[in-house]
């Protein structure tokens, strides 16, 4: 029971840090940084040193994915990541930092 318990909350821990917010209109702080945009919504599934998690490892994801199939993959989600966390511009711009992680 306590094993149940305890992975529901972090399922719905994760849920809710995926969609987290604080990236609305307006918010500057990390408009065009991808570092920034990834740290706040994915690194909580892919980790903070692309080391992977929930979700998997991106340190060297752009030798396997070319930036279009990492826009593909944000923009439609893939598995358990859902569609569209990042969009528009600043997707693009994760994808393109995250493509030249060989």
């Amino acid at each position: 029971m306590k094993k149940k318990l305890a992975a529901m909350l972090m399922g719905a821990t994760l849920v809710m840090a995926a969609c987290g917010g604080g990236d609305e209109a307006g918010d500057s702080k990390s408009a065009g940084d991808p570092e920034k945009l990834f740290s706040q919504k994915c690194s909580s599934c892919h980790g903070g040193n692309l080391e992977g998690g929930a979700g998997p490892k991106l340190e060297k994801i752009g030798a396997k994915m070319s930036q279009e199939d990492i826009e593909n993959t944000i923009k439609n989600g893939k598995g358990s990541m859902p569609p569209e966390l990042i969009e528009g511009e600043d997707a693009t711009t994760v994808a393109k930092w995250l493509s030249e992680k060989k």
